[in-house]
């Protein structure tokens, strides 16, 4: 079992910066994709930010402003969220994919308002 701990989520005005970090723990063998996706009121969860084998990906919306990165000796991954919009405002997810399967964060509210 691989466990996730997300952190740094909160609340920020329109234009600010916010950054994520999630760690993970536990059986870890072999970490294939780690990422970020967001479920805003009322929406599906959509995948933000995908780091894989050196390549990463993002939702159209956000690229430009968010960054993803991943510590692989901490087993963590960040993402570094600039130029916030109140668009962005939702519960984002950790998401580890680990050789054991696919794991989840307990989410971690972050609200863009003024």
């Amino acid at each position: 079992q691989v466990q996730l701990v997300e952190s740094g989520g909160g609340l920020v005005q329109p234009g600010g910066s916010l950054r994520l970090s999630c760690a993970a723990s536990g059986s870890i063998f072999s970490i294939y994709a780690m990422g970020w996706f967001r479920q805003a009121p009322g929406k599906q969860r959509e995948l933000v930010a995908l780091t894989s084998s050196g390549t990463t990906n993002y939702l159209d919306s956000v690229k430009g402003r968010f960054t993803i990165s991943r510590d692989n000796a901490k087993n963590t991954v960040y993402l570094q969220m600039n130029s916030l919009k109140p668009e962005d405002t939702a519960v984002y997810y950790c998401n580890v994919h680990e050789r054991s399967g696919f794991y989840w964060g307990q989410g971690t509210q972050v609200t863009v308002s003024s």
